[in-house]
């Protein structure tokens, strides 16, 4: 036996004995060892063989609950049906969604194929009717003083051209008409000899006249001979009150703005209009207004003007039409529908109910195969009321989902707890 195979003991004197181990003992080292090696051979041998058997072209999902995805065939954790494989696309299945046979018939999902139509006849626009700013005026304290009386007290109320608005207290506008007076009866009384008093009373007149009292106010100074403590301003333009800045006793000061009028002789009729529809608009286009609360009037009119000027946030711009007001019959704030006629040509269409917009931009679900859907991010043209335009995004022959795209969208919501646009890439999408 060799000393290898030999185990030392030390007796109790100090002398060093061997004995050589069983034969049994070094056996089933030997035995263990060797399973050992086994052991971890195969569970990396099956290990590799599960990996193998994944297949990354698919992942696999239960019929019943579409929400569940895993990347290896097995039961559904929930109901434990036997998951099935659903082929993934290009797109990121961040992208899609997979419904069951019951969801799709219980949600009305319907889709069409895409086939080319016609489109332009008209483009109906919601706007509201506002105040034309150009016809906006505002009366201004021309000198300092105190509102001792208000002649007009509310919102609303009319003001005709020559009215009177308001007297006011001003020190500074009692001593010019003093110096007036004064500078006519020392021209009455010594003439032009030696001071030429006619330039002092025309200079009198004319500060008089620049702080804003009337040719009568001033002939009537002449006349009584004794200024007043009071002076009445008169309004210069006719409108309704928009604006009132002041109350009685409040303190103006020169410039001050006392009220803003609006004449309503012509209103502006404004609509909101996206980005892909700005291209259908011309200026000076002939347009009609129809105002709903007046029987659903019409009244043609051209469009004024169109903002170039893109809110990032909504994408969305404003037009404008100036109409007249007949009769006064309309007022700021009516709804409208201003209706702008374009050429009728070929396009890619789809039902309005097809398209989801927000403020991140259009986009419809797209079938790809046997109840998988996936959303596309489309640009969108003329909106007729009924169809809408797709300009880009689709192409003839994708199977659109026409009616549910809601529902799809509120599903795919529940399951994955976001919008489907947060994980689409619209780097190459123009808007």
């Amino acid at each position: 036996m060799k000393k290898n195979d030999l185990k030392y003991f030390e007796t109790s004197n100090g002398n060093a004995i061997h004995r050589p181990l069983r034969p049994t003992l070094v056996l089933l080292i030997l035995c263990a060892a060797f399973f050992s090696v086994l052991l971890l051979s195969s569970c990396k041998q099956k290990k590799q063989t599960t990996a193998s058997a994944v297949n990354k072209d698919v992942y696999y999902t239960c019929s019943m609950h579409p929400q569940v995805h895993e990347d290896h065939p097995g039961n559904c954790p929930i109901c434990g049906m036997k998951l099935i494989a659903v082929p993934k696309t290009g797109t990121s299945e961040t992208t899609q969604i997979h419904l069951s046979a019951e969801q799709i018939r219980l949600g009305n999902i319907q889709v069409d194929t895409i086939r080319n139509g016609s489109i332009g006849d008209k483009m109906t626009l919601t706007g509201t009717l506002n105040f034309n700013q150009d016809k906006l005026s505002s009366v201004s304290a021309r000198v300092e003083g105190r509102i001792e009386r208000l002649y007009f007290k509310n919102i609303g109320d009319y003001v005709h051209k020559g009215d009177k608005l308001y007297d006011l207290y001003s020190e500074q506008l009692n001593n010019a008409k003093q110096e007036y007076i004064t500078a006519l009866q020392q021209e009455n009384s010594i003439g032009n000899s030696i001071i030429n008093y006619h330039a002092l009373v025309e200079s009198a007149k004319n500060k008089l006249m620049l702080w804003g009292m009337t040719n009568e106010q001033i002939s009537q100074l002449v006349q009584d001979k004794q200024t007043s403590t009071l002076t009445s301003f008169y309004s210069n333009e006719a409108g309704y009150i928009t604006t009132l800045n002041v109350k009685e006793g409040d303190y103006v000061m020169d410039g001050g703005t006392v009220v803003q009028l609006a004449n309503l002789s012509t209103l502006w009729a404004e609509a909101q209009v996206y980005t892909t529809q700005m291209s259908t608009l011309n200026k000076s286009e002939d347009v009609n207004v129809q105002i709903p609360d007046l029987n659903n009037q019409n009244i043609n009119g051209k469009i004024d003007f169109v903002n170039p000027e893109i809110n990032p946030d909504t994408r969305i711009s404003v037009m404008r039409v100036t109409i007249p007001n007949i009769s006064n019959q309309l007022h700021p704030g009516m709804p409208v529908y201003i209706i702008v006629n374009n050429k009728e040509h070929n396009s890619i269409t789809l039902p309005v109910d097809a398209v989801l917009t927000d403020s991140k931009g259009s986009t419809v679900w797209v079938q790809t195969h046997a109840n998988v859907y996936e959303i596309r991010m489309v640009q969108t043209g003329i909106n007729d009321g009924n169809a809408v335009e797709i300009i880009s995004g689709l192409k003839t022959g994708d199977i659109v989902v026409t009616e549910g795209a809601y529902l799809i969208n509120s599903e795919y919501i529940f399951e994955h707890g976001a919008n489907p646009m947060a994980g689409m890439d619209m780097s190459n999408m123009k808007m």
